[in-house]
């Protein structure tokens, strides 16, 4: 269990740390005059506030960095849910429903407030929005409904009403998918796009990480001869992580 810990801090200081500091440097660099705003009037944006481009004003980048920011507060929240229930700890029962709960408000809000100009809350219609137009904006709906379709699956399996294990299958299915969008997931032509691309690349590996260690969880729960602990404690491990990575997101 020690070796595992300082696996995880040593990932964390040789990868988490550094490269949000790279990504900093190359904000600041892409950001300098000279170097952002070469060709800058083709610079365009899937959305206007005020008549003014969206995309890299700073409250479009307010925006997103608290849209990230608020996921990571509740990823955290369950990963450290998920690590005590690994180590075994004796948590309460209804802590078994902090994963569910927390992809639910995750997923409403994605659904709701994931973009200023997306239906409900913007200019846009629901078949604009979903239309497939601007495939920023659907994605970001789309891992909405990802984390809303695993919540309630998560929440009837932990209640006891669901035991198939088939139940275990959205979770993972949309864990894997979604970790896997993040590497083609664009903002568009915003001048820090290629920090942002770096940010969900990391993002996207960890998922990767967190899908595989969760399908091992069920594959050794059904297989004596593999213990299910570690997968859990690896599974919880790149939550944490993810988490982390997501309250650093900066554009």
């Amino acid at each position: 269990m020690k070796k595992f810990w300082l696996c995880l801090l040593s990932v964390f200081i040789l990868v988490v740390i550094p490269f949000n500091w790279l990504s900093n440097v190359q904000a600041q660099l892409s950001s300098h005059p000279e170097i952002s705003d070469e060709g800058g009037a083709a610079h365009s944006s899937h959305g206007t506030h005020g008549g003014e481009k969206w995309e890299g004003s700073a409250q479009g980048v307010a925006y997103s960095e608290f849209n990230h920011h608020f996921a990571g507060l509740f990823v955290l929240l369950f990963g450290f849910a998920e690590l005590g229930h690994a180590l075994r700890y004796p948590l309460p029962s209804w802590t078994r429903l902090v994963l569910p709960s927390a992809l639910g408000v995750i997923g409403t809000y994605l659904l709701v407030w994931s973009d200023h100009e997306a239906w409900p809350i913007g200019s846009l219609s629901f078949v604009q929005t979903f239309s497939g137009q601007d495939l920023e904006m659907l994605q970001h709906k789309f891992y909405g409904l990802f984390a809303l379709t695993a919540a309630v699956s998560e929440t009837l399996r932990r209640i006891g009403w669901a035991r198939h294990p088939a139940w275990a299958a959205p979770l993972l299915f949309f864990g894997f998918t979604g970790a896997l969008l993040l590497f083609v997931h664009s903002h568009g032509n915003h001048p820090a796009n290629h920090t942002i691309e770096l940010h969900h690349a990391l993002l996207g590996s960890l998922g990767v990480g967190a899908a595989i260690s969760n399908a091992m969880v069920s594959w050794a729960a059904g297989a004596s001869t593999h213990p299910v602990k570690r997968w859990e404690v690896a599974w919880a491990g790149f939550l944490i992580v993810i988490g982390i990575q997501l309250l650093l997101y900066f554009e």
